[in-house]
């Protein structure tokens, strides 16, 4: 049987959240499945050594750009593309009626999804009841990222056991949900002088700025920029790392399908959706509020409390 899974959240965190319910599907199929997703999902990166996914088609829709999925033609064009893959079966883990539609129109016969037009769900929640009842199975809702031994334990050799290893996640998907940098500088220094420690900057191009000025400050000799990496390439570092620090984004989500403890500084994002689904996630949420109050537009960066951060930092260290 052929299946395909669409799953259409940009964002490497999302996908790295859908990976148990990917591989659930995978195994009650007994095949491997497609995978329809956005290209900064990072999911070819991502289950690049994984033997749940055989083919992953790009799904090209960025608003105001002219992509190739975007209006009439572009549907039209990626129907036509699905029909030509010639699928038995489809999950749909959303409820728009455009993608029901579209499976229609390409042909797809067995097609499970979400109810249509639900307006706001807890993507875990919903895609963990959505899986277990298509499939009749309890799935956990802990992602696990493959990654060969050789290659981690490679990475593990070259690493100076003299010191703690932290991967510090500086990078957001805006600025409200990005701790200020100078915090991070001070944090890095204190835990320092505490515990001796080699800090992973894991950020991209886009945090270039961000990753400069700690490079540049007194703690940057002890520091290691993953701006110039892909995804893949920071997973044996990530992986041999004794603590993720920093804010809600992909490299969270990516350390903690690595099965690394992490601290995970929320102040702008729905902590019970993002914060609460795996054990290796620890949380810190703004003062004045609480784990379920913390969501969007909650506008808290400025009220992280850095004694708490570097408290509970040390403790998850030890």
């Amino acid at each position: 049987m052929k299946v395909l899974i669409i799953q259409q959240r940009m964002g490497i965190g999302d996908m790295v959240i859908y990976l148990p319910y990917i591989r659930a599907i995978s195994k009650k199929h007994d095949n491997a499945v497609t995978i329809l997703a956005k290209k900064n999902s990072k999911v070819d990166e991502l289950l690049k050594e994984d033997t749940c996914v055989e083919d992953i088609i790009f799904l090209e829709r960025e608003k105001n750009k002219n992509s190739a999925h975007n209006g009439i033609s572009g549907f039209f064009k990626l129907a036509n593309l699905l029909k030509s893959k010639k699928f038995d079966k489809v999950y749909i883990f959303n409820s728009s009626l455009r993608y029901l539609l579209l499976v229609k129109f390409a042909g797809i016969k067995r097609i499970s999804q979400y109810p249509l037009f639900r307006k706001k769900d807890n993507i875990v929640i919903s895609a963990k009841i959505f899986t277990e009842n298509e499939l009749g199975v309890i799935v956990s809702t802990q992602p696990i990222l493959n990654l060969k031994n050789e290659k981690s334990n490679d990475f593990k050799n070259k690493m100076n056991k003299d010191f703690k290893h932290i991967c510090l996640g500086i990078s957001a998907s805006g600025p409200t949900k990005r701790w200020d940098v100078e915090n991070y500088i001070n944090l890095c220094k204190k835990i320092n002088a505490t515990i001796p420690c080699k800090f992973y900057l894991a950020g991209g191009k886009n945090d270039q700025e961000l990753i400069d000025k700690i490079l540049s400050s007194s703690i940057g000799p002890n520091c290691i920029s993953f701006s110039d990496l892909k995804i893949i390439d920071t997973l044996p570092a990530i992986k041999n790392c004794n603590l993720y620090l920093g804010n809600d984004t992909g490299f969270l989500h990516i350390a903690c399908a690595l099965e690394i403890k992490c601290l995970a500084l929320f102040m702008d994002s729905p902590v019970m959706a993002y914060g609460k689904y795996s054990k290796y996630i620890s949380v810190i949420v703004p003062e004045g509020e609480t784990e379920e109050s913390t969501t969007h537009n909650t506008l808290g960066k400025n009220k992280i409390s850095f004694k708490s951060v570097y408290t509970k930092a040390l403790t998850l260290l030890s």
